[in-house]
């Protein structure tokens, strides 16, 4: 009735400490169905629970599972594996800083869902496919993904929420529905293509051209093209956690000899693999070799790792080291810059020391040298980048057969062929490795003589 206050809802009466009322906003408006929850624990408990997490069970990291390594039993990391190691690094170095640890949970929970079958691999096939209705970036289509494509809340009026995706008649997805925070919180590149400061050339972006009513609702009263400090706090939880994970991943299956980190010339292949790809490029390899002799020199590192059970925890142990040693070090220079209080949203940068920047950097180049640069693994890249390209291709031809329902309903809604060819894009980058192998097994066996 006009005139009515409306009921406050429990996100209203129950802000997290150091958020405000627009920072836990929706963009489709909702009561909680409980009390006592706050609104980033129900954000975190949607991504837990979404599809698009669990499908990244069936998407390689870094190690291929199955492959003959150390042992028959190595279970190497997936996307769905690494996004949980990088939830409990960020959790607990953003309540270290005061962050509210379930927002900075569901971004780290969030920042890999929208990768495609085959990693960066399949990402770089789909840009291309894509060239001509806005690319394709992971990054990009997570925010797609928690905004649109990931079923969970849908609203009557299409004027309500501009962009979203139309499902029919009166009825548009808004994906999960999460709040401004969270969904700023999972934005590592909060710019469209092309307009990375300072490098426009940048393959990086955050949203694609169709997605900007969303995300300047997200960026509404952002400093430009700063990334919040809880996607910073993701950022560097995400480094951490696969830097060091995939050369754990790595020692265990076989693919890196320890005795190479202190042989000539193999440091300088590392090093070389470092500057440009994960240091700047006019970084001085010595200073690369002094991060990795930093580690080696650490009396915990997994010297002559042979695989036994002693070295296997001996390994763990490095592990829970250089988590630790890198996190204390974030957590260390960001305080001492900003102070003890609670640093959220706008109000801090966090600061890394630049020593420990170069070995997190130095061990990502270990994994890329002997486990990502194999003979083998780009005999493999060479057969996914056919996989997708074929897919799509197959696709092109043949949608809507092939489209599973939810897409076949979007293409069939959508207004001209690059409406359609983003459709194809959003069904392909859905996929696990095995589904899209499955998918271009069929669509290519049905092929016309």
């Amino acid at each position: 009735m006009e005139g009515t206050t409306p009921p406050r809802t429990y996100e209203d009466s129950a802000l997290p400490a150091g958020y405000d009322g627009p920072a836990v906003e929706r963009w489709s408006a909702e009561p909680d169905k409980r009390a006592g929850r706050t609104a980033f624990q129900r954000d975190r408990a949607r991504v837990l629970h979404s599809a698009a997490l669990r499908r990244l069970a069936g998407k390689t990291q870094v190690v291929t599972p199955g492959t003959r390594g150390q042992g028959w039993d190595a279970s190497p990391r997936t996307r769905l594996t690494h996004s949980l190691e990088c939830a409990q690094v960020g959790r607990e170095l953003g309540a270290s800083l005061g962050c509210d640890p379930d927002l900075v949970e569901a971004a780290c929970l969030s920042h890999d869902l929208g990768h495609p079958p085959f990693g960066h691999n399949g990402e770089q096939a789909l840009n291309e496919f894509a060239a001509d209705c806005g690319g394709f970036e992971g990054n990009a289509q997570s925010l797609r993904l928690l905004t649109r494509i990931e079923p969970k809340r849908f609203v009557r009026d299409p004027a309500a929420a501009p962009g979203a995706a139309a499902v029919g008649a009166d009825l548009v997805s808004v994906g999960l529905n999460l709040t401004r925070a969270a969904l700023d919180a999972a934005t590592k590149y909060p710019w469209p293509r092309g307009a990375r400061p300072a490098d426009p050339a940048s393959p990086k972006f955050g949203v694609y051209e169709d997605d900007r009513p969303v995300f300047d609702w997200v960026r509404k009263d952002a400093p430009g093209t700063r990334a919040c400090f809880e996607a910073q706090v993701m950022d560097w939880a995400d480094d951490v956690a696969y830097s060091v994970h995939d050369v754990e991943d790595g020692l265990h299956a076989g693919h890196v000899d320890p005795g190479c980190l202190h042989a000539e010339p193999e440091r300088q292949e590392i090093f070389a693999v470092a500057v440009g790809r994960y240091v700047p490029a006019d970084t001085d390899p010595a200073e690369l070799a002094e991060a990795l002799d930093r580690l080696l020199a650490q009396e915990w590192w997994p010297h002559g790792y042979d695989g036994s059970a002693v070295a296997q925890a001996r390994l763990k142990d490095a592990t829970s080291q250089l988590i630790g040693r890198f996190c204390l070090a974030a957590e260390g220079a960001t305080r001492g810059a900003y102070g003890s209080g609670r640093l959220t949203r706008y109000g801090a940068e966090l600061v890394v020391p630049r020593e420990v920047r170069l070995e997190c950097a130095v061990l990502k180049a270990v994994a890329d040298r002997y486990v990502m640069q194999r003979a083998e693994q780009e005999l493999l890249r060479a057969d996914q980048r056919i996989v997708v390209a074929e897919l799509a291709e197959a696709l092109t031809a043949r949608a809507p057969e092939g489209l599973d329902p939810q897409f076949r309903a979007l293409f069939d809604q959508a207004g001209d062929d690059r409406a359609r060819k983003r459709v194809i894009v959003d069904q392909i980058a859905s996929l696990t490795d095995a589904s899209a192998r499955s998918l271009h097994a069929w669509l290519t066996a049905r092929r016309s003589p």
